[in-house]
């Protein structure tokens, strides 16, 4: 009893100087983040495979000519009220109004900075159907989704659009938007297969086993889209630090690694850029491919192009914070990074 006390006072204690630090350091960047507004003209029917990263989770991406989006989220605050909680750094690079006509909307989970309600309710009339962890759509109806748009699945369920196959692979995370509903509809990672290639988005995780599972089942990724942001040993088991993250590409089997779930909202105790920079350290030492584009740029998702560390020219501690923090967080004797 008195050793449970006594790491519980430990963890507070921990976690409250963590705040402290917080306010010093670069929780928000201090100049705004290069960003590139896309054209609509790069929206017209292309058979190029193309990935665009609109902010945070939120992924545009075209597959045999058909466009898919992850996790719309263009609100101002991940929050229940946009009068308070974390502020978007800056704008997106598209607005939901200009955004082409979409095939599936993907969701992986529940959470305000997942889910956006305002979001949904611009977008509904344009979508062809909403695909979501089981659970996601009794909340999509309350707001308006026609019952026939949502495709609801288990994991390991899997659907076909326009011959694109979807497929729900698990993930190890919570679901909620409230004090009272934890867990009560189910999170979600997804395989997004076409004739062009095979993409694997990962929504919010720890570092789990389900990982070599998927990779050994679906028998590798073109492209990975991977949480890198929002960590901290308070919550390890939810989230994945970025030596974790690419363990996890590593045993999915992925060719090119594109981080998600950074530079968009302050989420954690860490500097905004560190998950990026941690990342690309490691994965420039492991020789694996890491693709960080600016938001709005186009990326090739079968053959993507090397981009830039483009936070180093904002931030001149980025190389110091991957000296200090880069490490190993799987077992040495696990035969992985």
């Amino acid at each position: 009893m008195n050793r449970s006390r006594n790491e519980s006072q430990t963890e507070r204690g921990g976690l409250i100087r963590a705040l402290i630090a917080k306010r010093r350091s670069a929780a928000r960047p201090h100049h705004p983040l290069p960003l590139r507004p896309i054209p609509q003209s790069e929206f017209e029917a292309s058979d190029t495979a193309v990935v665009y990263r609109l902010g945070h989770s939120t992924v545009l991406i075209r597959l045999d000519g058909s466009y898919f989006l992850t996790d719309p989220v263009f609100c101002n605050r991940a929050s229940p009220f946009q009068w308070i909680g974390p502020k978007r750094f800056q704008q997106t690079p598209v607005s939901p109004e200009d955004l082409p006509p979409i095939s599936a909307v993907v969701i992986s989970h529940d959470h305000y900075d997942h889910l956006d309600k305002s979001a949904i309710l611009q977008i509904k009339d344009r979508v062809e159907c909403f695909v979501v962890p089981l659970g996601v759509g009794r909340r999509l109806r309350k707001w308006g989704v026609g019952r026939g748009q949502i495709i609801e699945c288990e994991w390991w369920q899997s659907l076909s659009l326009g011959g694109v196959n979807l497929t729900a692979t698990p993930t190890q995370h919570f679901t909620g938007r409230s004090l009272f509903d934890r867990d009560k509809t189910l999170a979600a990672s997804w395989v997004i297969e076409g004739a062009q290639g095979r993409l694997f988005f990962g929504g919010d995780s720890g570092y789990f086993s389900g990982f070599r599972e998927i990779g050994e089942r679906f028998g590798g990724f073109d492209l990975t889209m991977l949480e890198n942001g929002a960590y901290s040993r308070y919550w390890k088991k939810v989230h994945m630090a970025p030596e974790e993250t690419l363990q996890a590409h590593v045993d999915l089997q992925g060719q090119a690694l594109m981080p998600i779930h950074n530079a968009t909202f302050d989420l954690a105790f860490h500097k905004w850029f560190e998950p990026m920079e941690r990342l690309h350290r490691l994965a420039e030492s492991n020789g694996v491919p890491v693709i960080t584009p600016i938001f709005g740029e186009k990326v090739n998702a079968l053959m993507p192009e090397p981009t830039r560390a483009w936070w180093r020219g904002l931030e001149s501690d980025a190389l110091d914070v991957a000296t200090k923090h880069v490490g190993t967080l799987i077992p040495a004797d696990s035969g992985r990074i």
